[in-house]
Order: structure tokens, then sequence, then C-alpha cells
């Protein structure tokens, strides 16, 4: 009765320590997220229906909307990124087509046969065996 409470004991310690560490670093993650999340806009909740559509002025592709920041890598425009993006992407396509071929050991289908062991192994285990009467 002994062995069982300290085995009791001991679980609860490590439960207890666990559950403990997990509580505490999912605590500090929603003190991380609060301090790091950006305010909101102020005037971000209202509605813009009463604003005509000719003091908006025309949007295009090429201008972004106020407020917008333009993702730049390297003084990079955002044409030359997204070529870059497809272009990789792309590669990355072709080369894990051609990777199966060139990772492979065996070709499908070359290890049926592969040994007389193993030819053997697989003849015992498709047959039946029995005693040949004397």
């Amino acid at each position: 009765m002994n062995n069982l409470g300290w085995g009791l004991q001991m679980t609860m310690l490590g439960m207890g320590l666990v559950f403990g560490l997990l509580a505490l670093l999912w605590a500090m993650l929603v003190i991380v997220l609060r301090f790091d999340s950006e305010p909101a806009a102020v005037g971000a909740g209202k509605a813009t229906a009463a604003t005509p559509p000719e003091a908006v002025g025309p949007e295009t592709a090429d201008t972004p909307p106020p407020g917008a920041t333009v993702a730049s890598v390297d003084g990079m425009d955002a044409d030359l990124l997204a070529a870059i993006l497809v272009a990789t992407l792309r590669h990355k396509e072709v080369r894990r087509a051609q990777a199966a071929p060139a990772m492979r050991s065996y070709w499908p289908g070359s290890l049926l046969y592969a040994s007389r062991w193993v030819a053997s192994g697989r003849s015992r285990q498709n047959h039946v065996w029995e005693r040949r009467p004397r």
C-alpha cells in the first residue's frame, strides 16, 4: 500500500507539473498577443455609405487604397515579386515530379523475386504445409 501511495503521489506531481507548465505557457501567449495586437483604427467602425463615389475617385490596380502599405522586398516592386513567386512555385512543381524516379532505390516491381530466400519464404506463406505419408 505504501508503494501505491508513492506511485500516486509521483503521478500527481508529474501531471501537475506538465499541466501547470502548459497553463503558464498559455497565459504567456495570451499576454503576448494582447501586447502585440495592433490598435484598432478610431474611424474604422463607422460606415462610409454617406461618401459619394465622386469624392473618392477612381481606383485602379496601380494605386493602393489610402492608408495601405505596399509590400516590397529590398526595393523590388510588386510585379517582380509576383513573377518570382510564380517562377519559384512552378520550379518546385517540376522538381517534385522529377524527384520521384530520382529518389527511388529500385524500380517498382524489380524486387518481386529479389532472392531465393525471399521466393522460398513467399512460397511457404502461400502454400499449406502438410506432412507426406510414408
